[in-house]
C-alpha cells in the first residue's frame, strides 16, 4: 500500500482504534486532496499476557509507537458498547481509556464513535456485521484481497478512521433560528433598515 510514502505526501492523518483487551484493532487512513487510502492497518496481540495490568501497560506503549510511527492528526475510537457482563465492559472501557492517554500525551484530538455510527457510515446499515463492514473497507479503500487480516479488528478500525473522515469532511450546518428576533440578532448585516 502507501507505507512507501513519505508521511508528509499526506494532507492529513487518522489513526482508528478498536479497543480491546485480548486483540485490539488499529488502521491509518490518508488522506490527500480528499481522497482516502489505506495507510496500515493491524492488531495488537494482548491474549498472551495474563495480567490486565500488563495487557493495559502493553496497550499504552503499542499505541504510543503507533503515533510516533505514523504522526496522526486526529485518533477516532470505537467506543464501547453496553453489555450485561459488567466486569468485560470495565475491562474494556480501561483499554479504550488507556489508548486515548496515549493519544492525548502526544496532543493528538480524539473523536469517539459508537460502533452502529461506524457501519452505518461505512455500510449504510448500522446492524451490519463485521464481515461486511471488512467487505465494503475493501472495495471503498481498493485494499487487495491478500493484504485483508484474519482478525476483523484492523477493519473494525480502520473503519472509524473512515467513519471520522466522513463525519469531519461535512460540512457543518448553522442551527436554525427560533423567531426572526433571534435571527436580526444573528445576522444584523443581513436586515434592511
Amino acid at each position: 500500500m502507501s507505507e512507501e510514502r513519505d508521511l508528509k505526501y499526506w494532507d492529513r492523518i487518522i489513526i482508528g482504534i478498536d479497543p480491546g483487551t485480548n486483540v485490539m484493532g488499529y488502521g491509518v487512513l490518508g488522506v490527500k486532496n480528499k481522497k482516502t487510502e489505506m495507510i496500515a492497518m493491524g492488531v495488537i496481540e494482548l491474549s498472551k499476557f495474563d495480567s490486565h495490568y500488563l495487557r493495559l501497560s502493553r496497550i499504552f506503549q503499542r499505541v504510543t509507537g503507533l503515533i510516533e510511527q505514523y504522526l496522526p492528526d486526529e485518533m477516532a475510537i470505537e467506543a464501547p458498547f453496553f453489555g450485561k457482563n459488567v466486569q468485560s465492559m470495565l475491562k474494556l472501557g480501561r483499554a479504550q481509556g488507556v489508548a486515548m492517554a496515549a493519544a492525548l500525551q502526544r496532543d493528538v484530538p480524539i473523536c469517539e464513535y459508537e460502533p452502529r455510527k461506524i457501519k452505518m457510515a461505512i455500510t449504510g446499515n448500522g446492524a451490519a456485521s463485521k464481515e461486511q463492514v471488512q467487505e465494503m473497507l475493501r472495495r471503498i479503500l481498493n485494499i487487495p484481497q491478500e493484504s485483508l487480516l484474519p482478525q476483523l479488528d484492523a477493519t473494525d478500525a480502520l473503519g472509524a478512521a473512515l467513519c471520522h473522515f466522513y463525519e469531519s469532511s461535512r460540512p457543518q450546518i448553522e442551527k436554525g433560528c427560533r423567531s426572526w428576533k433571534e435571527f436580526i440578532a444573528k445576522h444584523p448585516d443581513k436586515v434592511k433598515k
